[in-house]
C-alpha cells in the first residue's frame, strides 16, 4: 500500500460520458453535504417538539455537526496520504449515508446530537476531495470550467436547504431531511468508485500525530461552542463562555507550536509560507464571513420584524444563485485569460454595492425592493469563489492539494461561524441603542407620539395596550436601523478587503487556473 508520491504521475483526464458522470457524482455528494449544513435549521422547532426538548437545546443539532465538521476538514490532507484520495472520498460518502440514516432513526435528542456530530466528522473530507478528483478529470485548459461547474452545485445548496427542509417538515416528517441523503450518497459512491478506483493516489504510512490531533479537537471544539452559545449567555459576562474562550486560545497557541515543530504534523501549516495561499485564504475567509453573516441576518429580520414566513424569507433568498449560475461558466472559461485579482476586486466591489443598497431599506420596503440586491449579489458570487480559489492554490503541487484545500476550507467555514455570531450580536446591540434613542422622543411634548397614542386609545385599546403597540413599532424601527448599520459596515469592510487581494503575486501565464484545485462553496 505504501508508495513514493514523488514518482507518482497523475492519470490522464477523463473523456466523454465518463467525465460527465464523474462530474455529476462528485457534485451530487458535495450538494448533499452542503445541503445538510442548512436543511435542519428550519426543522429545529419540529425536531425539538417531537423529541420533547426546548428549541434552545435543539440548536445543538446544528452546533454538533458544525464542530465535528470543522475538526475533520483540516485533517483531509493527512488522511488522504494514508488512505488514498479515492478510497477516503468513497468511505466518507458511505459513512455519511449511514450516519444520515441513523440520525433519522434517533429516539431522543442526546443520540441525535451524537449522530449529527458523527455525520459532521465523516463529511469533512468530502468537499476538498471532490474538488481535487473533479480537477483531475479535466484537462488543464478546462480547470476553470471544472471549478465553475462544481461551484454551481454549492451555490444552490445553501439556498435550497431551508426551502427543502421546510417543505419536507411540513409535508412529511423531519427524519426525511436525513433519509433523502441515502439514495444520493449510495449512487454517488458507486459511480465514483467505478470511475476513479483505478486512478487512486499513492499512500504513505505516516505516523499518527496524536498530540496535534488532540490539540486540534480541543481548540476547535472550544471555539465553535463559544461562538454558538455566546449570544445566549451574554458573551463574556458568562463564566462558561470565558472559560471556553480561554481553552480555545491556549489550545490554538499550543497547537501552532506543536504542529510547526513536529516532523509529521496532522495539519500542514507550512502552506502559510506561500504568500498567495495566506492572502487568498484570508480574503476568501473574511469575505465569506461577511457574506454568510448577512445571509443569516436578512431572513431573521424579515421573519421577526417584517411579518414574513420562513418559506417567504427563503423565497427572497432563492434568486441569489441565479446570476451566479449564468456567469460562473463564463468566469471558469475565462479565468486563465485574465488576472484573477481583477475578478476578485470586481466581486468585492459588487458585494459592497449590494450591502449599500440593503442599508437603505426601510419598513415599507416591498418584495421587489428586497429582491433586487439579492439578484445582483449572484454576480458577486460568480466572480468571488473561482478567482480567489485560483489565487489561493496557485503553484501548489498535486500531492499537497488535499491539505491546502482542507486548510482553506477550514478557514472559510470558521469565518462563516464568526460572521454569523458577530453580525447577529452587533445587530441586537445596535437595536438596543436605536430603541433607547427612539423611546427618548416619545414624550408629552411630541405631538406625533401623543397623536398616535390617542388614536390607539380611541380605537378601544387601554393605555397599557396602546403603549405596548407603540413599543412594537419602535422595536420594528430599531431592528431595521440596526440591520442597516450592519449592512453599511459590511459594505465598507468589503471595500477594505480589496488591497488584501493585491498582496498576492500575479499568476504566471495561464497556468494559475489549472493549479487551483479546491476550496470554494
Amino acid at each position: 500500500m505504501s508508495s513514493n508520491s514523488a514518482a507518482f504521475s497523475p492519470p490522464p483526464p477523463l473523456e466523454g460520458a465518463a467525465r460527465t458522470w464523474g462530474t455529476i457524482a462528485l457534485s451530487a455528494a458535495t450538494f448533499m453535504n452542503v445541503l445538510d449544513t442548512s436543511i435542519a435549521n428550519v426543522s429545529l422547532p419540529a425536531i425539538a417538539g417531537d423529541l420533547g426538548v426546548s428549541p434552545n437545546q435543539g440548536t445543538w443539532v446544528i452546533t454538533s455537526f458544525a464542530v465535528a465538521n470543522a475538526i475533520a476538514v483540516p485533517l483531509t490532507g493527512w488522511l488522504s496520504q494514508r488512505v488514498g484520495q479515492v478510497r477516503l472520498f468513497v468511505i466518507s460518502v458511505l459513512l455519511f449515508v449511514l450516519a444520515s440514516w441513523l440520525c433519522g432513526l434517533a429516539p431522543n435528542m442526546s443520540s441525535l446530537i451524537a449522530l449529527r456530530a458523527l455525520q459532521g466528522f465523516v463529511a469533512g473530507p468530502m468537499i476538498p476531495l471532490s474538488q481535487g478528483l473533479l480537477l483531475s478529470s479535466y484537462p488543464r485548459a478546462l480547470a476553470g470550467l471544472a471549478m465553475a461547474m462544481w461551484s454551481m452545485t454549492t451555490l444552490i445548496a445553501p439556498v435550497m436547504g431551508p426551502l427543502l427542509g421546510g417543505w419536507i417538515t411540513d409535508n412529511m416528517s423531519w427524519p426525511w431531511i436525513f433519509y433523502i441523503n441515502i439514495p444520493v450518497g449510495i449512487a454517488s459512491a458507486l459511480v465514483t468508485w467505478m470511475l476513479y478506483h483505478k486512478r487512486e493516489t499513492p499512500t504513505k504510512q505516516l505516523p499518527i500525530d496524536s498530540v496535534g490531533l488532540a490539540l486540534l479537537v480541543i481548540w476547535i471544539g472550544a471555539m465553535q461552542v463559544t461562538l454558538d452559545i455566546g449570544k445566549e449567555n451574554d458573551w463574556f459576562h458568562s463564566d462558561l463562555v470565558v472559560g471556553l474562550a480561554v481553552v480555545a486560545v491556549v489550545g490554538l497557541a499550543l497547537f501552532l507550536v506543536w504542529e510547526l515543530t513536529d516532523d509529521h504534523p496532522v495539519v500542514d501549516l507550512a502552506l502559510f509560507k506561500r504568500r498567495n495561499f495566506w492572502a487568498g485564504a484570508l480574503a476568501t475567509s473574511v469575505g465569506y464571513g461577511l457574506f454568510f453573516g448577512n445571509v443569516v441576518l436578512l431572513p431573521l429580520w424579515l421573519q421577526q420584524y417584517m411579518g414574513y414566513t420562513a418559506t417567504q424569507a427563503g423565497m427572497v433568498m432563492a434568486p441569489v444563485g441565479l446570476m451566479a449560475l449564468v456567469l460562473s461558466p463564463w468566469v471558469g472559461k475565462n479565468i486563465a485569460k485574465f488576472d484573477p485579482r481583477y475578478f476578485a476586486t470586481f466581486a468585492f466591489a459588487v458585494f459592497a454595492l449590494v450591502l449599500w443598497m440593503r442599508s437603505n431599506f426601510n419598513t415599507q420596503a416591498d418584495l421587489a425592493t428586497i429582491m433586487v440586491p439579492t439578484i445582483v449579489q449572484g454576480v458577486a458570487m460568480a466572480f468571488f469563489f473561482i478567482p480567489l480559489v485560483t489565487i489561493t492554490l496557485s503553484g501548489i503541487t498535486p500531492d499537497r492539494i488535499p491539505a491546502a484545500s482542507g486548510l482553506s476550507n477550514f478557514a472559510r467555514i470558521t469565518a462563516g461561524a464568526f460572521g454569523t455570531s458577530i453580525s447577529t450580536t452587533v445587530w441586537e446591540n445596535r437595536a438596543s441603542l436605536h430603541h433607547a434613542q427612539l423611546v427618548e422622543s416619545i414624550q408629552q411634548g411630541n405631538a406625533t407620539a401623543m397623536g398616535a397614542l390617542q388614536g390607539l386609545n380611541a380605537a378601544g385599546l387601554s393605555p397599557e395596550q396602546a403603549l405596548a403597540q407603540v413599543n412594537r413599532l419602535v422595536d420594528q424601527q430599531a431592528f431595521m436601523l440596526a440591520a442597516n448599520d450592519v449592512f453599511l459596515a459590511s459594505a465598507f469592510i468589503f471595500l477594505a478587503l480589496i488591497p488584501l487581494v493585491w498582496l498576492s503575486h500575479p499568476l504566471p501565464g495561464t497556468a494559475g487556473s489549472a493549479d487551483a484545485a479546491a476550496g470554494a462553496h
